[in-house]
């Protein structure tokens, strides 16, 4: 019976075993399928959102209708160049991207429109900008350049920050919402210091500079603004409100005195303060508004307006009425810090930029060099790298500089060898000095976190920059020796490019910042104006009477462009979403993080609060 009743335990438990091991390849393979159907559904789900976003682009040409008004929004932050990158600003419940245009386009599209028969005139709808105070300019400039078509400008939201309503007081009709806000209080900049913080933390900065007014640094060693500092910003800040104010009256026939009061007092409190002030025209619901349109278009009451926005009419592509030619003016971007590598299309990379501009001197089909820079700076040597490549294109072809909001530092010194540097008068330029930062954070391991370190070296500088611990003076000496000598090849750069004495450079240099107005003054820019005038002049100098433009670096395609970038737009977009307008110190902070070797850096983005 033992003998039997085991062997039926063990049959039992084989049965048992069995069933138990088909459960398990069961929902083995059956998870293995769910995921491999889950990976082919994301998969298709990613083609479709891909070619939902890249079509959402449109490549397709825009067929414009007679009588059409073109409407120009500026809901995100204005670049100087266009994106392809397809899931920019994507909305994922429309798969539409609200991608903003850049400058590039935006000029073209307001031009091609005062040109355009089937336009009559211009709708501006937007509450507020994101862009630097130079950009704004040289968009208004060209609004009031669409004006002498003879079309109308009309301009309507249910609130105007400051820097929108100067942008829209170009409009022959401002309309307010009779329960909206219109901002007029004047400019301010604030800069963020870590000195405190860095107390806190035992983490000493150590600072080699040559230039009283190189206050990139000053966030590091002081908690407020230097003298010096104050003064610089005096110096930028100032001529630039009273350019606001003086645009802002002329535009609206008042008195410059007055927009001074206005600010100073904040007379301007509701909608009705500001039509009894003269700054809008009417107020009015945007029903009401529309009807005034239609009127003005001699339209019947109620009839549905042909509004096209900017964006597409961008891409309605109007016929050319220059004759074809195989002449081109190169518009190569700088735009973002200065760093040695490829880049991107927010970082200038040392490499791809040299690339390009030796490439458009290799050229035999490119006449002219127009050169845009937008930027505060970086790495000294990958500026120099640069450099080179503009004196080599410029003893073949003429190079001119066209500077955006900001050309200062790293950014003046690529474009000081052009023939030719137009900038803005509220353009950023200037800030001629050099520094270097290293940070000793021993006492922060050793009394906050308990750690030492105990260092075997072959040779005396083997660790020199370590964190571990503070510099010699041997060390301080061998670096500021490194740093003036970065400065004095600068300013000999900035001397034989500007065909100015270095004892002169020196003495508007120092690391000073200047705005374009000023710049003009004591001979750092040629002209001022936008890019549209450093075409002109590069057309000029080139001798051309027809000429195509070719933008540079070429731009990745759109899907090669997301494969390459979505990881990094991704992190970006989720923490701007999560800090809110707390992301602009981390964007500073991580700057931070990216500094290596000397810097020709200056800190100040053109960043103003409307």
């Amino acid at each position: 019976m033992t003998i039997a009743y085991i062997e039926l335990y063990l049959l039992c438990t084989n049965i048992r075993f069995n069933k138990i091991m088909k459960q398990f390849f069961k929902f083995l393979f059956a998870s293995m399928l769910g995921f491999i159907l889950g990976i082919v559904v994301l998969f298709f789900l990613f083609i479709f959102i891909v070619s939902a976003a890249v079509s959402s682009m449109g490549t397709e040409e825009v067929k414009v209708s007679s009588g059409s008004v073109l409407q120009i929004n500026f809901s995100q932050p204005i670049r100087d160049r266009s994106s392809k990158n397809p899931f920019e600003d994507l909305n994922f419940s429309t798969l539409k991207s609200n991608k903003q245009l850049g400058m590039n386009d935006i000029l073209k599209s307001i031009e091609n429109a005062s040109n355009d028969d089937n336009i009559k005139g211009i709708f501006l709808d937007f509450s507020g900008l994101q862009s630097g105070f130079s950009n704004i300019e040289e968009i208004r400039n060209k609004l009031l350049a669409f004006k002498k078509s003879g079309k109308f400008i009309y301009a309507y939201s249910d609130s105007y920050s400051q820097g929108a309503y100067y942008l829209v007081s170009i409009s022959d009709k401002i309309y307010l919402n009779p329960q909206g806000e219109l901002t007029l209080n004047g400019l301010m900049t604030e800069l963020m210091f870590f000195k405190g913080a860095l107390d806190k933390l035992e983490i000493e900065p150590e600072v080699i500079r040559h230039g009283k007014y190189k206050s990139a640094i000053e966030p590091f060693i002081l908690d407020k603004m230097s003298p010096e500092n104050r003064q610089q910003i005096a110096g930028f800040v100032d001529p630039i409100w009273k350019q606001m104010a003086t645009d802002i009256a002329t535009s609206r026939k008042l008195n410059e005195d007055d927009i001074y009061k206005i600010a100073d007092s904040l007379t301007i409190r509701n909608a009705e303060d500001a039509l009894k002030n003269g700054l809008v025209d009417k107020l009015a619901y945007f029903d009401e508004f529309l009807e005034d349109v239609n009127n003005k278009l001699g339209n019947a009451s109620g009839e549905e307006l042909k509004l096209i926005t900017i964006n597409k009419y961008s891409k309605s592509n109007p016929k050319p009425k220059k004759e074809f030619t195989s002449d081109k003016i190169a518009v190569i971007y700088a735009i973002g810090e200065i760093e040695g590598g490829q880049g991107d299309d927010e970082t200038i990379g040392s490499d791809k930029i040299s690339e390009t501009i030796r490439e458009a001197r290799l050229d035999k089909n490119i006449k002219a060099i127009v050169l845009r820079v937008n930027s505060p700076g970086g790495s000294a040597l990958a500026s120099d790298v640069i450099w080179r490549e503009v004196v080599l294109a410029k003893k073949v072809k003429p190079v001119v500089v066209s500077m955006g909001n900001v050309a200062a530092s790293g950014g003046y010194y690529i474009s000081c060898a052009a023939n030719a540097i137009v900038a803005e008068p509220t353009t950023i330029t200037g800030s001629i000095g050099v520094f270097g930062l290293m940070f000793n954070a021993q006492n922060m391991f050793k009394n906050k976190l308990g750690l030492t370190f105990d260092t075997y070296k072959t040779s005396n500088y083997t660790d020199l920059g370590t964190v571990t611990r503070p510099l010699t003076n041997g060390e301080k000496n061998i670096l500021q020796v490194q740093v003036d000598q970065v400065y004095n090849t600068f300013t000999s750069r900035v001397a034989q490019g500007r065909k100015m004495s270095q004892a002169d450079v020196d003495s508007i240099g120092q690391g000073r910042v200047w705005s374009g107005i000023d710049a003009k003054r004591i001979g750092l820019v040629d002209e001022l104006g936008g890019i549209d005038k450093a075409i002109a002049i590069a057309k000029k100098m080139a001798k051309l009477d027809n000429y195509r433009i070719k933008e540079l670096p070429v731009q990745k395609e759109a899907l090669e462009e997301l494969i390459t970038d979505l990881s990094g737009e991704a992190e970006a977009k989720y923490l701007q979403v999560k800090l809110g307008p707390a992301f602009s110190y981390w964007e500073k902070a991580n700057e931070l993080m990216k500094i290596q070797g000397i810097q020709a850096r200056s800190f100040y983005q053109a960043e103003f609060k409307y």
